[in-house]
């Protein structure tokens, strides 16, 4: 991975290629494919929003290919397919990568959560000069933010990805490592049309 020494903190943003019938499948059960894909377009903008702000480097990791011509400008942001067998695998070789490349704070967001703000983000980076790790806890039971000032891979390890239980065992693991953390305000990730109601951020179907 090129080395950018311009600033030493990372956002590593994963994406998944807007293709229908593939993003948002639970939310197109209700509402279509066009439409769930329409949702994504719009999460990918809104989170594009909130990384553009921020002054770090950027990364976008693609689900199964690297999109040449998209809205993420390759001035910006660096490009790299996502690699591993699961959810775990994939951040995990992220983080590995962007710390092998001298980064001493790294981010990872996804791109479903339409209440994401650029402020969120910037606290996870603050906070990551005093805490080793930082979660963003989602209100399905998951994080739509991890952060670490050291490259811990168990993190990474043994979860049941896309469950309930990945938040709790998250930080049952931090706790059990002796590692400090600190906590981001709960937020709702955009999966299903009730979730898609609540939101104030996206047109209704």
């Amino acid at each position: 991975m090129p080395k950018n020494k311009k600033h030493l903190s990372a956002l590593i943003i994963f994406v998944k290629n807007p293709e229908k019938g593939k993003v948002k499948t639970r939310l197109a059960k209700t509402v279509g494919d066009e439409k769930a894909l329409d949702v994504y377009h719009e999460l990918l903008r809104i989170t594009k929003s909130v990384a553009d702000s921020i002054s770090v480097n950027k990364q976008v990791w693609y689900s199964q290919f690297v999109e040449e011509n998209d809205l993420w400008s390759k001035g910006t942001y660096e490009k790299y397919p996502q690699e591993g067998e699961n959810l775990g695998q994939r951040m995990q070789h992220a983080f590995r990568e962007a710390f092998e490349s001298e980064q001493q704070k790294v981010v990872i967001i996804g791109s479903d959560c339409a209440s994401l703000r650029n402020e969120i983000v910037q606290e996870a980076f603050n906070k990551l000069d005093t805490h080793e790790v930082v979660i963003g806890p989602a209100q399905d039971g998951g994080y739509y933010l991890l952060g670490m000032s050291e490259y811990y891979p168990v993190l990474f390890e043994g979860k049941s990805w896309s469950s309930s239980s990945v938040l709790q065992s998250t930080v049952e693991q931090v706790e059990k490592m002796n590692l400090s953390y600190h906590l981001l305000p709960t937020l709702n990730d955009i999966d299903t049309e009730a979730d898609l109601r609540t939101s104030n951020r996206i047109a209704l179907p």
